[in-house]
């Protein structure tokens, strides 16, 4: 005699439980942490090649990036580096993730917006320097908007 065996129906399971993503996509090469109010975060390269990238690293940090601690982001523990200079830090393949206030951002993006439009302002008065009534130089920082037919 057999021992009656304990089996689920074959209507309680289906195939559509096993089947894969019916669309591909592309995996995520780094993980993203989940957003902090504050904060943006950027991976930063601290060795390339199994050397370490001391120049990298300084000017990262000179900038305002600060290691992350991986306590602080626990969906982030199991890339938590247990040894090394950056003990406790999220590291993957090299690139150690860091964060920098937001408001360093905002004033590094209006520190190159001036960089840029002083360099414009030198380029435009040297192309014009040399302008003469006889012969114009034609330039094209103005515009002018009409408005009807233009007829």
């Amino acid at each position: 005699m057999t021992e009656a065996q304990n089996r689920k129906p074959r209507e309680a399971s289906s195939r559509l439980d096993l089947r894969r993503p019916t669309r591909w996509s592309r995996p995520e090469g780094l993980p993203n942490p989940d957003p902090r109010p504050g904060w943006k975060h950027r991976w930063i390269r601290v060795t390339m090649m199994g050397s370490s990238d001391p120049k990298n690293i300084s000017s990262s940090f000179r900038e305002g990036y600060e290691p992350v601690k991986a306590e602080e982001y626990p969906e982030m523990m199991m890339h938590a580096t247990e040894e090394g200079r950056f003990k406790g830090g999220i590291e993957i393949g090299g690139l150690l993730l860091c964060r920098i206030p937001e408001e360093f951002l905002v004033d590094r993006a209006k520190y190159y917006e001036d960089q840029n439009r002083a360099n414009m302002e030198s380029v435009d008065n040297n192309y014009m320097k040399d302008d003469h009534p006889s012969m114009k130089k034609f330039s094209e920082k103005q515009t002018k908007v009409t408005f009807g037919t233009g007829y």
